[in-house]
This record gives C-alpha cells, sequence and structure tokens, in this order.
C-alpha cells in the first residue's frame, strides 16, 4: 500500500506547459481505493475530463485520462506523477505527460492539493 492516500482530495494545477489544456480554473477530484485512483476533472479549457491510475508503493502514480475540451475534442493521453509533500502537509505532483491524441505532444504540469 502507498504511504500517500490521495482519496477525497482536490488539486488545481499551478503550472502547465503551453500545449496543456489544464490551467489555474481546472480542478480535479480523486478518489482513491486500494491502489487504484480515480478522478474526475474540469475547469477552464475542459468542459469534462476523468483518469484512472495506479499508485505505487512510494505514491508515485502512473494513469491514463481522456477529456473533452471547449472545441468539442475528445483528448487522450497518459501521465506520471510524483509526489512532495509540502512543508504545510498538502501534496503537490509533479507530472510528466504526452498526448495520445492530437500531435502527440509531451509536457510538464505541477498540481497542488487545495
Amino acid at each position: 500500500m502507498s504511504s500517500i492516500n490521495y482519496n477525497n482530495k482536490t488539486f488545481k494545477p499551478i503550472s502547465n506547459t503551453e500545449n496543456g489544456e489544464t490551467s489555474a480554473d481546472t480542478l480535479f477530484h480523486y478518489v482513491q481505493k486500494d491502489n487504484i485512483l480515480t478522478a474526475s476533472y474540469s475547469g477552464g479549457k475542459i468542459k469534462s475530463g476523468h483518469l484512472i491510475g495506479l499508485v505505487s508503493e512510494t505514491g508515485e502514480i502512473n494513469m491514463r485520462y481522456h477529456q473533452v475540451n471547449d472545441q468539442g475534442e475528445l483528448m487522450t493521453g497518459i501521465c506520471s506523477s510524483v509526489p512532495e509533500i509540502l512543508s504545510n502537509g498538502k501534496i503537490r505532483l509533479h507530472e510528466t505527460w504526452q498526448w495520445t491524441s492530437g500531435d502527440l505532444s509531451c509536457g510538464n504540469s505541477i498540481i497542488e492539493e487545495i
């Protein structure tokens, strides 16, 4: 079991590369059962999104995501998240991702627990 439990935590992006669709207006609501993580998210350029992932013993997340953007496009991708515990006890996730649709480009983002 992971040393970090993401259940019932809400995250928002604090940075993203230009080819990403999330922004400070996007909210992620995480649910974790055992080592399976799911989340729903929306806001900003994203009308509706979902992710599913596996949480490792160290709290790293290997996930897949799909979302519908404000252009009505269905976008998909893969993401690897590495946790950092902040001094206030909140979780910051350092994410490396790649689109599996569209231009297949890669990017990096950081999201923080609110």
